[in-house]
């Protein structure tokens, strides 16, 4: 068979060979991979970490006592560890405090029974010991309230909720698998522009508006308490917040979240016309000697004297909700980047660049403290005005998806970055991370950083428990991976480490 020549343009051979060599010429330090992965996995810190973040410092609440002991214990921690700069810093304006003194509530008639209930944050306390009847409310349209005006007063309510306990056929816990990795690759242009028809949208606002004159009504009324159930199976508690922050001190009617089980053993013997009793006391204090909010901040100074005012930013979210003690949302993020932080300092690194790690305020009710960072320090994204370190940040690194080990990273739409973190992850393939994706992802402390064209980064990791755990009752220590926080801390501190020490920032996509 004859042999075909095919001829190569000079300008597309020189370019392939210009390409070719930029990407073979990202540095790789692996004496230092090797270093870092001897410290990180022989001296890991990881499970003492979790155990005084959860067991010992409790549930972090935003703007809670127990947020503020968690401040001073962390920022402690990184003076014990020879860090730089540690300060306890203002990002601006957050709300009130509060925190649950004492909560109990349980069933007396028919029979007794305890029942797991927690109060919604940010609620009033009941004002004393409560023992009442539950009147069932039924109110599905205005002239429903009719029924129920002066009847109300320090009475026990509640609503029907379409709580399911479905049975569990498949393990909620899992490693993601190579095919839910390639997908991960994958990104669809076009597709669904919204998942609600007109006809549900009117129906959830309708909805919105009936529990809103609810709450009004109750709060007129002088209800005693009010006990609501969530989501979750086997005694797991998913807690929100009814009550507000604001300093406006709005008062709210007293809310307990029930275990969905007891919540529907009460509403069942209602229905059949047999008569509940309960007993509860709720006792909470307000916080308002202090409505700022606060991140913890520390460094490794860079060396370079081109380089060292530059940063490199890692970072998790410190609060919690008040439940658990938050283990996987985020104490596990919170360990990870200090462990991080603690294994690049074990080595005694001199970076080019300075690494900075961030522990962030008030994650929780809206991002508050990495937004306020960044409108403080970085840019203002809606003037677009750009502030000192927009021009110094060269990454920001974020954990906050679980206890989970890191099968990869979500570069955010920005292709240049491909090449470099391919090269990054490569002494990590043996440790199951080596998923690279341009896709986006989003509803963590990385967002504001990408928002103004800083690169700020999410990991891929194993949704373990994550989903099932976070935000209740039951995400504490006990479902923590503490092997795989080991795994996720030495990739994170190798890739701090090669950002802090690469000739040029990394690329960025534009921002104008």
């Amino acid at each position: 068979m004859r042999s075909i020549k095919f001829k190569i343009p000079a300008f597309v051979f020189l370019w392939i060979v210009i390409v070719s060599i930029s990407w073979a010429q990202e540095k790789l330090d692996l004496d230092m991979v090797y270093r870092i992965k001897t410290e990180g996995i022989g001296n890991s810190q990881i499970q003492d970490l979790s155990f005084y973040l959860t067991d010992f410092l409790g549930p972090r609440l935003s703007g809670s006592t127990n947020l503020r002991n968690s401040r001073n214990w962390t920022a402690e921690k990184f003076k014990e560890w020879g860090l730089s700069n540690v300060r306890i810093d203002s990002y601006g304006d957050f709300g009130r405090g509060w925190n649950v003194k004492k909560s109990y509530i349980a069933m007396k008639a028919p029979y007794y029974a305890q029942i797991i209930g927690y109060p919604k944050a940010w609620t009033n306390g009941t004002n004393g010991f409560i023992e009442e009847e539950v009147m069932l409310l039924e109110i599905n349209t205005d002239a429903d309230f009719e029924k129920y005006k002066g009847k109300l007063k320090g009475k026990v309510v509640m609503t029907p909720a379409n709580l399911e306990s479905n049975p569990a056929f498949e393990p909620e816990a899992r490693r993601l698998t190579e095919s839910d990795l390639e997908d991960r690759k994958n990104i669809t242009i076009g597709g669904r522009t919204g998942r609600y028809t007109p006809e549900m949208l009117a129906q959830l606002r309708a909805q919105r508006s009936l529990d809103q004159m609810l709450n009004e009504f109750l709060l007129a009324e002088g209800v005693g308490l009010r006990i609501t159930g969530t989501r979750g199976n086997f005694g797991t508690v998913f807690h929100t917040r009814a009550g507000s922050y604001s300093t406006e001190k709005v008062p709210t009617v007293p809310e307990l979240e029930i275990a969905s089980e007891h919540y529907g053993r009460i509403y069942r013997l209602i229905k059949k016309g047999i008569p509940v009793k309960i007993e509860a006391e709720v006792e909470v204090e307000w916080l308002d000697d202090d409505y700022k909010g606060y991140n913890v901040l520390a460094e490794i100074p860079g060396t370079d004297k081109n380089l060292r005012s530059e940063i490199v930013l890692l970072g998790a979210h410190l609060d919690s909700w008040h439940a658990g003690t938050g283990g996987n949302d985020n104490a596990a993020g919170v360990a990870v980047m200090m462990e991080a932080i603690r294994i690049l300092k074990a080595l005694g690194i001199q970076p080019k660049r300075t690494i900075r790690i961030a522990l962030w305020g008030e994650e929780e009710q809206g991002l508050y403290g990495s937004r306020g960072y960044v409108q403080k320090y970085v840019a203002d994204r809606n003037s677009k005005e750009k502030k000192a370190e927009w021009d110094k940040i060269s990454a920001y690194y974020n954990l906050d998806n679980g206890s989970g080990k890191i099968r990869g990273i979500y570069l955010e739409g920005n292709d240049m970055l491909v090449p470099i973190f391919e090269e990054w992850f490569k002494p990590f393939h043996e440790m199951g991370a080596k998923t690279i994706t341009r896709r986006n992802t989003g509803s963590t402390d990385h967002v504001p950083f990408d928002a103004v064209g800083i690169p700020g980064f999410q990991f891929i990791q194993d949704p373990i428990d994550y989903g099932r755990g976070y935000h209740t009752n039951m995400d504490v220590y006990e479902r923590m991976q503490f092997s795989d926080m080991t795994q996720a801390a030495v990739i994170i501190a190798a890739i701090v480490y090669h950002t802090a020490q690469r000739e040029e920032k990394l690329p960025r996509k534009p921002w104008n």
